[in-house]
């Protein structure tokens, strides 16, 4: 896998495992702190983060709290598997290849589900291929028609856009053995993993009420209608419906980006906050859940007591600040080791009679900081 392909989670550890596996870093040595690694590497806290977890469990480093991380050495279960081979064969795959197509690494989301496939083929003869999208249809193309020849099959989390790709249609229409990760395609049937996208909206709206809130918002930065927010949006619209309250269309809130200017009176979130149309919001991404929260903080008012939000996805563990949101957990890790999985039995048994699988998991509302009752 070419290094500009892997996930920057994965470079960072590479990186190490060569300074160390090469003897440029010795035993005792000190790491780069993680505002070094962010600088040197141009990404996120959470991919430091997350880089050096993985080391430490896989025994190349050790952490030591408020001091920072050191080599601990060469793990011996790498000198087996390494033991007699060529120090370029070490890192570059000669195995079978599945291809992963996936809009971009910026979150937690993203990394426990590329987690969840990488465990799910870690036992497998095949290794992982990765191109990123950043949530383009155009690249989402290109990517399918570079890697279809060159891997054995495809795990894709498609675009999310208002009209289907019809390259992923082409691989269905072709027997290509590929599974869809996180969306689907309505009325289209296909090998797919995903996290019920209406029961996501109903676990809030139901928590939300039971606390007094009677003015919900749900939002998205999102303004065209895709699946993925149209089928939230749906579930927000049942599960109001079946309190026996009129949908109230002020409330759905999806004409605004948060690349817009944030904190200006003519930013339309800015001033639905501001005003306190709504006591409570949820944000059908965790990024939009702490965009939220800081206008809120902008505005001078307090999360929980004046304003509570609900996240989807936890806008991450890794970081102490953001670690309080109440979310729904879509179980990303699961699902990405049920869509490996599931491509694996199919490229084990290719004269199996075509049968699509839809694996639905069922998400979990995680009650935290960020939500409180309603004071009337």
């Amino acid at each position: 896998m070419g290094q500009e392909r892997e996930p920057l989670y994965i470079q960072i550890q590479n990186h190490f495992k060569q300074l160390i596996s090469s003897r440029k870093l010795d035993e005792d040595d000190r790491i780069p702190t993680e505002k070094e690694l962010i600088d040197q590497f141009q990404v996120s806290r959470i991919t430091v983060a997350n880089a050096l977890a993985d080391l430490a469990n896989e025994g190349w480093i050790y952490r030591i709290p408020g001091r920072g991380s050191y080599v601990k050495g060469i793990p011996e279960s790498y000198m087996r598997n390494s033991r007699g081979a060529a120090k370029s064969e070490v890192y570059v795959s000669q195995t079978p290849q599945i291809g992963l197509i996936f809009p971009s690494i910026e979150d937690f989301f993203a990394i426990q589900m590329v987690r969840g496939i990488r465990n799910a083929l870690k036992n497998s003869k095949y290794s992982l291929h990765v191109m990123f999208t950043y949530n383009s249809k155009e690249l989402e193309k290109e990517a399918i028609r570079e890697l279809r020849s060159r891997v054995d099959g495809l795990i894709i989390f498609p675009v999310d856009a208002e009209v289907y790709n019809e390259e992923i249609i082409a691989l269905k229409m072709e027997n290509y053995p590929f599974v869809l990760l996180d969306r689907h395609l309505p009325g289209v049937e296909t090998n797919v993993v995903l996290s019920d996208p209406l029961q996501g909206t109903i676990l809030a709206v139901d928590y939300l009420w039971e606390q007094g809130h009677r003015n919900i918002a749900i939002c998205s930065d999102t303004p065209m209608p895709t699946v993925t927010v149209e089928e939230r949006i749906q579930g927000y619209n049942a599960a109001m419906k079946q309190k026996g309250a009129l949908i109230n269309p002020a409330l759905i809130l999806t004409d605004f980006s948060i690349q817009d200017a944030p904190f200006t009176e003519d930013y339309a979130l800015f001033r639905f906050i501001k005003n306190k149309m709504a006591t409570a919001y949820i944000a059908l991404n965790c990024r939009l859940g702490v965009h939220i929260w800081s206008v809120a903080r902008k505005l001078g008012l307090r999360v929980p007591e004046d304003i509570s939000i609900i996240t989807f996805d936890n806008p991450s563990p890794m970081l102490e600040e953001f670690s309080v949101f109440t979310f729904i957990d879509q179980n990303e890790e699961e699902m990405g080791f049920q869509a490996a999985r599931t491509l694996l039995d199919i490229l084990e048994n290719p004269n199996r009679s075509p049968q699509y699988r839809k694996i639905i998991l069922t998400p979990e509302l995680v009650v935290n900081r960020t939500t409180s009752p309603e004071v009337s």
